[in-house]
């Protein structure tokens, strides 16, 4: 693609690396038939090969980003799909997000819509304000159904019961069970704890129970996605910052083997500090160290060679691959090997490669488009007859699980239960042996 910027443009780092990425688009149009949008609403405006003009027209003029390109950008899951597509590479990730920042430092959106986005950024980063906001969001559930647009998407999504905070969510470290053979630090995480608890305790019991020592390390927070995503570039590396600092005393303190991140979104960010810190000349080699060290909790788990008692009785499992985990951080079969050498009966979901609407805050902020790819999905997941889904993202699980009708669980809960653990709650209904 052929780009017109200014050499005085150039000058700036991030112009001159949205300038190499979208040199690298060739127009092909390959990223047309996986993008949900596209797939969707049939508008080349809602494709990322529509978007990539849009925002190559919007950085070359230097203007104020204008309404009609905001709804589009806005459209966009960053589901990733486009570039495992794409036959040229295209760095479609990097070119969205400084897109979607400069929006955020150019244009005005209306008053309504800068709250709600103001409240997300306050609410979701912080457990306790969260875990207040659910309180009075399932108070109000029964309503859902007659309240608008996007409070109705709010209320829908929230859980049909509160949870309790863990006992396991203060800084603390969780000492292996026997010899230690590996250390790491657990991404704690900002929504998940408050949504689903238990997620973050089976990965606790499962990695102690085989030797790994797991650091909650104090003031480690929000990995930044949520922020990020949104535009909110100073938010999103505040928070990104504070979680390289903590992390790099734990490394060069008593050490760490791995930085593990057991949300598929989270993953996706935190192996992305090394970039977004690379103009920072305090934090830059931080930030990559900390990227190379992250892995997504299968990842480590298979590094462990874990045994797995005989089930003969276990449920069947569809596993929804998040589109952070097959996209954004190339993690396709893995999980669903792990939960086969388990001794579980996996099957895949058809269009596999579409988001189901989730995409961190799209499923509030888009409540329409991420509805029908929900359906979209549970549909698709229906026909697999499966008795449970498995996912690796706390969005994915919360989306699927507000339409499915049946549980919706981490793959960490599921290997925790079949290597020794105990049996997931939700799994009380079906009509399996405990292992």
């Amino acid at each position: 693609m052929q780009t017109n910027f200014t050499l005085a443009q150039m000058g700036d780092p991030d112009i001159a690396n949205a300038n190499d990425i979208l040199r690298a688009c060739v127009h092909c149009g390959f990223c047309t038939a996986t993008c949900p949008t596209y797939v969707l609403l049939g508008d080349e405006l809602d494709s990322p090969r529509g978007r990539i003009y849009q925002i190559k027209d919007m950085l070359e003029k230097a203007a104020p980003a204008s309404p009609k390109i905001v709804k589009h950008i806005d459209r966009c899951l960053s589901c990733m799909s486009c570039m495992t597509t794409c036959p040229s590479g295209v760095d479609y990730m990097h070119l969205v997000d400084h897109g979607r920042a400069y929006i955020e430092r150019t244009f005005r959106r209306p008053l309504m819509d800068r709250c709600l986005r103001q409240v997300l950024a306050t609410l979701l980063p912080r457990p306790g304000l969260f875990r207040v906001a659910l309180l009075a969001a399932w108070a109000a559930r029964p309503f859902a159904k007659w309240a608008p647009g996007r409070l109705g998407a709010m209320l829908r999504l929230a859980p049909s019961q509160p949870t309790s905070p863990s006992s396991m969510d203060r800084p603390q470290i969780f000492r292996a069970k026997g010899a230690r053979r590996a250390r790491v630090a657990l991404l704690w995480g900002c929504a998940q704890p408050v949504l689903s608890p238990q997620i973050n305790e089976a990965t606790v019991r499962l990695l102690t129970r085989h030797g790994v020592d797991v650091v909650h390390a104090k003031g480690a927070g929000c990995c930044g996605a949520l922020t990020h995503h949104m535009g909110k570039v100073g938010e999103s590396h505040a928070q990104a910052a504070a979680n390289i600092r903590v992390w790099t005393q734990e490394i060069e303190g008593e050490g760490l083997d791995a930085i593990v991140v057991n949300a598929s979104g989270c993953g996706t960010t935190v192996k992305d500090y090394g970039f977004m810190f690379r103009k920072d000349a305090a934090l830059k080699d931080d930030a990559a160290r900390i990227s190379a060290m992250a892995l997504d909790v299968t990842e480590f788990i298979d590094t462990l060679d874990l045994s797995f008692a005989s089930q003969p009785q276990a449920p069947t499992i569809a596993y929804h691959s998040a589109c952070s985990m097959q996209h954004g951080q190339k993690i396709t079969t893995l999980p669903k090997e792990l939960l086969r050498r388990a001794g579980f009966d996996v099957r895949d979901v058809s269009e596999a490669h579409l988001c189901c609407g989730s995409a961190g805050t799209y499923n509030i902020l888009q409540p329409e488009l991420a509805e029908k790819l929900r359906q979209r999905k549970i549909e698709n997941i229906a026909k697999t007859g499966a008795d449970v889904v498995a996912a690796g993202n706390i969005g994915c699980i919360t989306q699927i699980a507000s339409g499915a009708d049946i549980p919706v669980l981490h793959t960490v809960e599921l290997l925790d239960w079949a290597s020794g653990g105990p049996k997931p709650l939700v799994l009380s209904m079906l009509p399996v042996l405990s292992l």
